[in-house]
């Protein structure tokens, strides 16, 4: 009798684990919700959409606003698809975070007043000016031998982010040939100082220790400029020294897009 009564206790737990279990995954499935925003499908949890009270999205989850269906009974949202990525992860991020080379903020600025996501949109405004702001500025790098500033490259272009792309490649690759050695250049806002240069029949060497190791020629990174700067989008220009009759004998580059 002990052992039949244990059994009968034993299925009554199992069928009440699989009861609460069950409702569980209820409860779980409900709070995915599947939206069709203009053919692009995107599964998220009913908690990001809600996130921001008395936005579309949180007044069509809670009923607020009336949304048709697609075919599968998905929400159908007829707006930008591609774009939405960028309204979604700023729901799950609580910022705004976008690719490099981002150029669509007016019509990321659009979708966020249809979304009524007023931090958003004033976040994609404020990045709009800060671009337009930098497009009108010119900035530099000047890479240069600490002892003597004749002997360098300096870069120009009219966006801030390149010049920031080529400065982070230089340091890359010098840290990488330094041998540990990294003390021996030195960094600034727009200013790159290697300890001194040698010239050599093969071009300007960056020397960084007494036996003449050395990270690259100076060629070799006008050729590295040169190729990240059409790698994004940039054209040369002009070489600003066009006396030598050559870029690679030209000691300043000029980019624009």
């Amino acid at each position: 009798m002990e052992r039949k009564g244990s059994r009968r206790e034993n299925e009554c737990d199992e069928k009440t684990s699989n009861s609460e279990s069950s409702e569980l995954d209820k409860d779980y499935k409900t709070t995915l919700i599947t939206l069709n925003v203009g053919g692009y499908l995107y599964i998220t949890q009913k908690q990001t959409l809600t996130k921001y009270p008395d936005s579309f999205l949180e007044g069509i989850i809670n009923g607020r606003i009336m949304c048709p269906f697609d075919a599968d009974g998905h929400y159908f949202i007829d707006r930008d698809g591609l774009l939405f990525r960028h309204i979604l992860n700023f729901l799950r991020n609580g910022e705004l975070l976008l690719p490099e080379g981002f150029r669509e903020n007016q019509l990321l600025a659009q979708e966020a007043e249809f979304f009524q996501l007023k931090v958003l949109s004033e976040a994609v405004k404020s990045r709009w000016e800060k671009e337009q702001l930098a497009s009108r500025e010119t900035t530099f790098l000047e890479i240069t031998d600490s002892h003597d500033r004749s002997q360098g490259l300096r870069i120009f272009c009219n966006a801030p982010e390149f010049i920031a792309k080529i400065k982070s490649r230089i340091v890359l690759v010098s840290k990488s040939r330094l041998d540990g050695f990294p003390e021996e250049f030195s960094v600034s806002s727009n200013i790159i100082q290697f300890k001194y240069f040698i010239k050599s029949e093969n071009g300007t060497r960056l020397v960084l220790k007494e036996d003449n190791t050395f990270v690259c020629t100076l060629e070799t990174l006008k050729f590295e400029a040169i190729m990240t700067a059409l790698k994004c989008g940039f054209r040369l220009l002009t070489s600003l020294d066009c006396s030598r009759g050559s870029i690679v004998h030209s000691d300043a580059l000029h980019f624009i897009k």
